[in-house]
């Protein structure tokens, strides 16, 4: 009974939900107007109209494909092994390159509207696939010096292959399919890419062509676009940043792009139309690192910290405060306190960044980053080409998961928009997270508990301020594993704040403990779950942890003056990684240093609260 009553607290629905509600002498009011569903994704996905992904050998699997698989459908991927989701997933982002968006794909083809241009000339002398991909990084690296396609054929390309196919696989109520598209900004190699997302159908986004970096590499640049296409059409969109650990301290830098410092005005536009980042991908996790978080056991999770994206410069380690979420958000107060505004207000959320056009973020069905790192005996080995890792380092991760109130354009944008997500690295487990002034211990026992929490406070991604008078924040927090998945081993709150004295400093709470483990009041230190993990087997069992683990948590050392803020980061058991299940089925043998152990996890948008 337990996980029926997690059901029943976490305010979810769906079949099995329904089914043990069916059974409880509760039933919920109607017309209460909160998000009861949480809704999983991915918002950055490339297919083979992607100039990287095309040069990669996903020379076949269109948006279409993306969007079927999403679905549910099975697909032959690119090493002829077919492939499917265990289940599907609500909503699809497909985040194709802006920079010869579907061109390399339509000049192979013979495509006349590509094929007679400019580019299309110099393109006919390549004969190998080294310079297209030269071509394409280049564009990137010096947009300044490469030729881009005339304005109506990527108009016409956009128009075709993006707006059209997104709003043809859009099924409201049932299936979510944005418009979007990636802004592929690299300066001197150092990553500041972004997923523009928008909210609306054909009628907006038809007036416009993707800014890409070819038209600038400076976000402010592209934040202006998004303000100019909102005030011409009455849309809406915005951007997601990514991969900051590959940035070598741009991401979150204390200047612009310019070298001028952060003021007001550019911290309030990048809080408007940066309201989310993609803390977890294939390319590492980016919640923490354990140099910028020495006390915090679960901080090297996935690191990647060789050094940019381009494998030009080394990574040193005065950039990693300026790449991790978690210090984003503590030098995103001291900002505030300074300007007025806080420029790295932002909720969290995972995605794939997978260029297969397969959206695969389980350890047990990961079909890589590019065609050549799909599962086959050779992808443990194999390095990406010009890229600066190898194929096994390569993290299984992440999915989105939006509470909203219906699984629509309208209303999964909204959600993002107040951040009102979480993200995971692959697992999908339901997390909720809410922050007040007046919870009780018995609200979360109550089988409304999900109306008191929005009545009483607020969820993920909202704001507390001006503490009444000798009162702590008091925040719930409930996590239900993934029903295909592995138990639950904590749940921790995390909080950072800036203190009297100026100082930046972060703290992490274990609000819930699974097994009747206790933490050691002297150490802090919690005992491990332990492991059921065979790698041999590619197997492990729930005999340990829990299915459900919940808290209500006052703030022990809450200073009415100091800003702050709080997120949930849940862990689960050890169960195997995505190597391992290669190893098993390809009979492999596997180095010492390739890891085959995994603990899936989740991080919540925070919760601010400011004086």
């Amino acid at each position: 009974m337990k996980l029926v009553k997690a059901l029943i607290m976490c305010g979810l629905s769906g079949l099995t939900a329904a089914q043990s509600l069916a059974e409880q002498p509760y039933s919920p009011g109607v017309g209460r107007d909160f998000p009861r569903n949480v809704y999983w994704g991915d918002t950055h996905l490339h297919t083979r109209n992607s100039a990287d992904a095309y040069t990669s050998r996903n020379t076949n699997l269109s948006p279409d494909d993306a969007y079927r698989f999403a679905r549910g459908e099975e697909l032959t991927a690119h090493n002829d092994m077919p492939v499917r989701l265990r289940r599907p997933l609500d909503f699809l982002v497909v985040a194709d390159h802006a920079s010869y968006l579907g061109a390399y794909y339509r000049f192979h083809k013979g495509d006349s509207l590509v094929v007679n241009t400019e580019v299309g000339k110099r393109w006919s002398g390549y004969n190998n696939i080294g310079q297209w991909y030269a071509e394409f990084t280049g564009s990137i690296y010096q947009p300044e010096i490469y030729t881009s396609l005339p304005e109506k054929v990527k108009h016409s390309i956009w128009l075709d292959e993006v707006v059209k196919t997104a709003d043809r696989n859009n099924v409201p109520g049932v299936f979510t399919a944005f418009t979007g598209y990636e802004w592929t900004s690299m300066i001197e190699g150092n990553n500041l890419h972004r997923v523009v997302i928008f909210k609306d159908g054909e009628d907006k986004t038809s007036q416009i062509t993707p800014f890409s970096a070819n038209d600038s590499v400076d976000p402010e640049d592209l934040w202006k676009f998004l303000e100019q296409y909102e005030r011409d059409t009455g849309g809406e969109a915005f951007a997601i940043a990514h991969n900051g650990n590959v940035s070598n301290g741009l991401m979150f830098a204390n200047e612009t792009v310019s070298g001028k410092a952060l003021d007001e005005e550019y911290a309030a536009m990048r809080a408007k139309w940066e309201p989310l980042y993609e803390v977890t991908q294939i390319k590492g996790d980016g919640e923490a690192h354990p140099i910028l978080s020495p006390n915090d056991e679960f901080a090297d999770y996935e690191t990647w910290d060789m050094g940019n994206i381009a494998n030009t410069a080394a990574k040193e380690e005065q950039m990693l405060v300026h790449e991790y979420a978690r210090s984003a958000l503590k030098l995103g107060l001291k900002f505030e306190s300074q300007l007025g505004a806080n420029p790295f207000k932002f909720g969290m959320i995972g995605s794939t960044d997978s260029h297969t056009s397969l959206a695969t973020a389980a350890e047990d069905n990961f079909f890589g980053k590019f065609p050549e790192s799909e599962p086959g005996p050779e992808r443990f080995t194999n390095k990406m080409v010009g890229m600066l890792w190898r194929n096994w380092r390569i993290t299984s991760s992440g999915y989105a998961g939006i509470w909203a109130r219906e699984n629509t354009r309208a209303s999964l944008f909204e959600a993002m928009r107040r951040r009102e997500t979480y993200a995971t690295t692959g697992s999908r487990m339901l997390v909720r997270f809410f922050g007040g002034w007046e919870y009780q211990a018995s609200d979360l026992v109550q089988p409304d508990y999900v109306e008191i929490a929005y009545s009483k406070g607020v969820p993920m991604g909202g704001d507390l301020a001006n503490a009444p008078k000798d009162k702590a924040p008091v925040f719930i927090a409930a996590a239900v594993k993934d029903p295909d998945g592995a138990n639950l081993d904590r749940v921790q709150i995390v909080k950072g704040w800036l203190d009297g004295e100026g100082e930046l400093r972060e703290t992490i709470y274990n609000v819930a403990l699974s097994d009747g483990r206790k933490e050691n009041k002297r150490t802090g230190k919690v005992p491990a779950v332990g492991s059921t993990v065979d790698v041999e087997n590619a197997s492990y069992t729930n005999a340990i942890g829990d299915p459900y683990l919940s808290a209500i948590w006052e703030d022990p050392e809450f200073d009415p003056k100091e800003r702050a803020f709080y997120y949930v980061r849940v862990i689960e058991i050890p169960t195997p990684r995505w190597n391992a299940y290669d190893r098993k089925y390809f009979e492999l043998d596997v180095d010492d240093e390739i890891p085959t152990i995994n603990q899936d996890r989740a991080y919540t948008s925070p919760i601010w609260y400011t004086p």
